[in-house]
């Protein structure tokens, strides 16, 4: 069973500064479980058949004008049956006026009534972005998370296979560190998944003979991150003579996390190979998949053979001169 997750309105109140009008303190202890959140428009008609009281409902310009042009004892009714059903909060956007009834429906069903002065699509976006981030499904995986050129490369390994050591050649050829031993890995949306660290190990490293580092300290405030996006699996494995590994790239292997599939590459660790500059480089080529370039699919075409056909023994003589 999935593991629900929630932030508390007392954090949310605190990241966008919102003004605080009644129902709540500072110090409320509300919680919010929902990412999502609800213009209430339709509510404020009369309409409650799939009306979610767990999502924070924005209140804009619209919903506003909306109840100012009622008669008072209809605007008094409609705000009085839209409190009744508890909202777990209402934000009102563009710092615009509220009214007497709904400072006092807010006061009654005990509902925070908070308010911003941000554009109501802008603070919108900003919300949903937050909760998303907040309420992630995650998990925690061993490995090392670092940037390089810009994407995220999550490698992942038996311990002592040289995870750490790598890390650190990278960040001393310029790239950044997000999380070493453990990255705690969220879903943030049906397409991305967000990797970093937890906060108490933030930025430390362990390099067996030496012991605990601090990549902060000693690279400087530039060669770490809070978070990154992870674009591409590395699993590093001792090398094993009797396996055979992939020497073309055709195939694009994935590793599953979280439901999502990420582009992932095999990477054996032997004495001699130079593992920061393999991982640069993969990073790059996984770039250019994306961007719709196969180095090896250029190669099979500029030999004239056909990657969908199983390999003759010609072909295969010609692969052993790369």
């Amino acid at each position: 069973m999935q593991n629900q997750y929630s932030v508390s309105l007392k954090n949310i109140i605190q990241e966008f500064s919102l003004e605080i009008l009644c129902g709540c303190t500072e110090d409320t202890t509300v919680a919010i479980e929902l990412s999502d959140i609800s213009r209430p428009g339709l509510q404020f008609a009369g309409y409650y058949d799939y009306f979610e009281p767990q999502r924070i409902q924005l209140l804009g310009m619209n919903e506003i004008q909306y109840l100012t042009r009622l008669s008072p004892e209809e605007q008094t009714a409609r705000t009085e049956a839209f409190f009744a059903r508890r909202p777990v909060a209402v934000v009102v956007a563009r710092n615009l006026e509220v009214s007497p009834c709904m400072t006092a429906a807010a006061e009654r069903y005990g509902v925070p009534l908070l308010r911003t002065g941000e554009e109501t699509s802008a603070f919108s976006a900003a919300l949903i972005s937050y909760l998303k981030v907040r309420l992630a499904p995650r998990i925690t995986r061993h490995g090392v998370l670092v940037e390089v050129y810009g994407d995220g490369i999550l490698m992942l390994g038996e311990s002592g296979v040289g995870k750490s050591e790598t890390a650190i050649e990278l960040i001393k050829r310029g790239h950044r560190l997000i999380a070493d031993d453990a990255v705690e890995i969220r879903r943030v949306s049906s397409r991305t998944l967000v990797g970093a660290a937890p906060e108490n190990i933030r930025h430390f490293i362990e390099l067996r003979g030496i012991g605990i580092i601090n990549a902060r300290r000693i690279f400087g405030i530039g060669s770490v991150k809070l978070t990154e996006k992870i674009d591409l699996v590395i699993q590093l494995e001792q090398w094993d003579a009797e396996k055979v590994y992939d020497r073309m790239g055709i195939v694009n292997e994935t590793t599953e996390i979280l439901g999502l599939s990420v582009p992932s590459v095999t990477i054996p660790v032997k004495p001699g190979r130079n593992l920061a500059v393999i991982i640069e480089v993969a990073a790059m080529n996984n770039r250019q998949k994306k961007m719709g370039y196969n180095s090896a699919q250029e190669l099979l075409n500029r030999l004239g053979i056909d990657s969908g056909v199983p390999v003759t023994e010609e072909e295969k003589s010609i692969w052993a001169a790369f």
